[in-house]
């Protein structure tokens, strides 16, 4: 049985420490953009292609992830603001990094004169990689579990055996990961990708934050949740969008 009595700090460099949480998001995303780049290479990208994307959106990614927890956690920075720059305390909503990061992508795009939808299906598989790796840092830190629980793989939390709901949420990024991938080689149309991605992950949030105890609410609504609904509904409209229309993945000339 898991316990959270896990130290956060990997280790010190300089007299700075360096969080396990850190390590993990780093990890997954170099991971999921060797992914990527592969993909980008074989529709014509150069090599360093990905990492120009990931330049204009993990600063995006961070600010969004950031203000989002941030809005919704207003009264713990009302009276101190300037804490609000303290992201070594934690405090990171993946649903706004995800917003900004579409954002930045979407002007990457469009300077780049490729359609967005293309950019998207490539970093799909990625990002619910990320995400997959990135759910242990919320091991690390002792949050994102969930309700008290008897079940055999409970983990301990104060002494209450409860839902690893980070665990459940890891595993499902990464069953979404690997079907994406799978997907990608034998259908390889435009949009399909984006669509599976925003339908799957939709429904495992959804579920999953049921659970959770660390909620980020708009009165009685779990933000999570409801962003979910957004998501599937999205997800649904791309997939019909795209389902029946024959467009071949943008290849660079």
């Amino acid at each position: 049985m898991l316990n959270f009595n896990i130290d956060r700090v990997a280790f010190s460099l300089f007299g700075i420490d360096i969080y396990w949480y850190a390590i993990l998001i780093i990890t997954g995303v170099l991971i999921g953009a060797k992914f990527a780049q592969k993909e980008f290479v074989k529709r014509g990208f150069k090599e360093d292609f990905i990492y120009d994307l990931l330049f204009v959106i993990l600063p995006l990614a961070i600010i969004g992830a950031r203000a989002w927890y941030v809005i919704f956690e207003w009264d713990m920075y009302k009276n101190n603001p300037i804490q609000i720059l303290n992201f070594r305390a934690g405090g990171l909503a993946i649903h706004g990094g995800i917003l900004f990061a579409i954002i930045g992508i979407y002007f990457y795009a469009k300077k780049k004169e490729i359609p967005l939808i293309d950019i998207l299906d490539v970093m799909a598989p990625s990002l619910a990689f990320g995400q997959a790796i990135g759910r242990w840092g919320n091991f690390v830190n002792g949050e994102a579990h969930g309700t008290p629980t008897n079940l055999p793989w409970a983990i301990i939390v104060d002494g209450v055996k409860v839902h690893p709901t980070f665990l459940y949420e890891s595993i499902g990024d990464f069953l979404i990961f690997l079907f994406l991938i799978n997907y990608r080689k034998k259908n390889p149309k435009k949009g399909i990708q984006t669509g599976i991605y925003f339908i799957a992950y939709g429904i495992l949030r959804f579920f999953v934050e049921g659970l959770r105890t660390d909620s980020l609410m708009i009165g009685s609504i779990r933000m999570a949740q409801l962003t979910s609904v957004i998501y599937l509904i999205v997800g649904i409209y791309l997939f019909v969008k795209y389902k029946n229309i024959n467009l071949k993945p943008y290849i660079k000339k």
